[in-house]
C-alpha cells in the first residue's frame, strides 16, 4: 500500500531517480492556512541542512544538493500576505484533494547501471524483484529514503492542523552508536565516515497536548498506530514507548504508575514519549570492499550515502507521528 490513513489520507508516489516524487492528501479540511516557510524548514531538516545552510556531518551529497522545491498542483489557493496580515507566505486549503510534487533535480540514474544485474545486501533490491518480477535499480527506486521528502510535506501540514488544537510533536536524536552526548554526535559520525563505514542512532519523540480519548481499542490502539507509522520509515528497526524494553528489568511496583501517556490504547492527557532506532546505512565503501565487488571504490564514489541516516530521520519521525494522530483524531 502507498496510502497511509483512511480519514485524513496521504498517498505517496514516485521513485528516487524518476522525474519527481510527490503526494496526494484527501480529507484535509477547508480553510486550513498552510505556512509554506515551515514546510521549507522541515524539508531542510530532512536534507540535513542547518539554518546556516551548512550540511550536517555525514549527510549524503545528493540530499544537500536537492532543493526540494514543492510544486502545488491542486487543493490549495494562494492568499496574499496583505489579506492575511502575516509575514509568512501562506496557502489555504480548499477541502479538495491536495496534490503536490517535488522534482528530482539531482537524479543520476546512470550512476546505478551497475546495479541492473546486481543485488545489494541490506537493501530491498532482491526481494522487490522476487515479489514483482521487476524492480527499479536506480538507487533503490521506490524503496529509497528519497520518498520520505513527500512524507515530510504531508506531515508538516498535519502538524499545522494539530497545532490549532494545541497538539505539538518534537523529536530529537538522543544517541549515535553508543554515544549519548549530543555535542559529540558529529565527531562520532565523522569517525565512521572517515573509516568508510556507518553507524545507527536512536530518536526520541514527545507528543504534548493530546486530549484524553485518542485511540480506538482494541486493534486501533494509539500505540499501535504510532508503531505502524514509525516502523514504515526506511531503516527503522525498533519502537518503544513509556518504560519500553527497559521496564522488563524493573518490578511492577516500581513502574505501575508510569502510563507513558497511554492506558488501554487510549491517550490519558499526559505527554507521550516514544523512541525508535535506525540501523546503520547498508551501502558503505567498507561494506562493498568486504563483498569484493569489483571497482567498488569507483562505484561508491558515484553512489551517495549517509554515514548516519538517523540524523535526517528526525523530521520524518515527526511527520509520520502527525499523520498517525491526525487520522485518529
Amino acid at each position: 500500500m502507498n496510502t497511509f490513513g483512511d480519514k485524513w489520507a496521504f498517498t505517496s508516489f514516485g521513485e528516487s531517480h524518476g522525474r519527481a516524487i510527490g503526494g496526494v492528501l484527501d480529507g484535509v479540511p477547508a480553510g486550513l492556512h498552510i505556512n509554506i516557510d515551515l514546510i521549507r524548514q522541515e524539508l531542510d531538516r530532512r536534507r540535513g541542512v542547518t539554518g546556516d545552510g551548512l550540511p550536517v556531518t555525514g549527510v549524503s551529497p545528493r540530499a544537500v544538493r536537492e532543493p526540494d522545491e514543492v510544486e502545488w498542483l491542486s487543493g490549495v489557493i494562494e492568499i496574499k500576505n496583505e489579506e492575511l496580515k502575516i509575514k509568512n507566505e501562506s496557502l489555504v486549503t480548499l477541502g479538495t484533494p491536495i496534490a503536490f510534487i517535488i522534482r528530482n533535480r539531482d537524479a543520476r540514474p546512470e550512476d546505478y547501471e551497475w546495479l541492473r544485474h546486481t543485488y545489494r545486501t541490506g537493501h530491498a533490491d532482491r526481494v522487490y524483484e522476487q515479489k514483482y518480477g521487476i524492480r527499479d535499480h536506480r538507487g533503490g527506486g521506490r524503496a529509497s529514503a528519497r520518498e520520505t521528502a513527500a512524507r515530510v510535506v504531508a506531515g508538516c501540514i498535519a502538524k499545522q492542523q494539530l497545532a490549532q488544537q494545541g497538539i505539538s510533536i518534537h523529536a530529537s536524536l538522543i544517541q549515535v552508536g553508543s554515544e549519548t552526548d549530543p555535542t559529540r554526535f558529529s565527531d562520532t559520525i565523522a569517525r565512521y565516515q572517515q573509516d568508510g563505514d556507518s553507524i545507527g542512532g536512536i530518536i526520541e519523540c514527545t507528543i504534548t497536548g493530546l486530549p484524553i480519548g485518542t485511540g480506538e481499542p482494541i486493534f486501533d490502539k494509539l500505540q499501535a498506530h504510532l508503531a505502524f507509522a514509525i516502523m514504515s520509515i526506511n531503516a527503522c528497526k525498533g519502537f518503544e514507548y513509556g518504560t519500553g524494553f527497559g521496564g522488563v528489568t524493573q518490578p511492577g511496583s516500581a513502574i505501575n504508575h508510569i502510563s507513558g501517556g497511554i492506558a488501554g490504547g487510549i491517550s490519558d492527557g499526559t505527554d507521550i514519549t516514544f523512541r525508535c532506532v535506525f540501523k546503520p546505512t547498508a551501502s558503505t565503501p567498507k561494506a562493498f570492499e568486504e563483498l569484493k565487488i569489483k571497482n567498488y571504490e569507483l562505484k561508491m564514489n558515484k553512489g551517495r550515502h549517509d554515514a548516519c541516516v538517523a540524523t535526517r530521520a528526525v523530521p520524518v519521525v515527526e511527520a509520520m507521528t502527525a499523520l498517525a494522530l491526525v487520522n485518529l483524531i
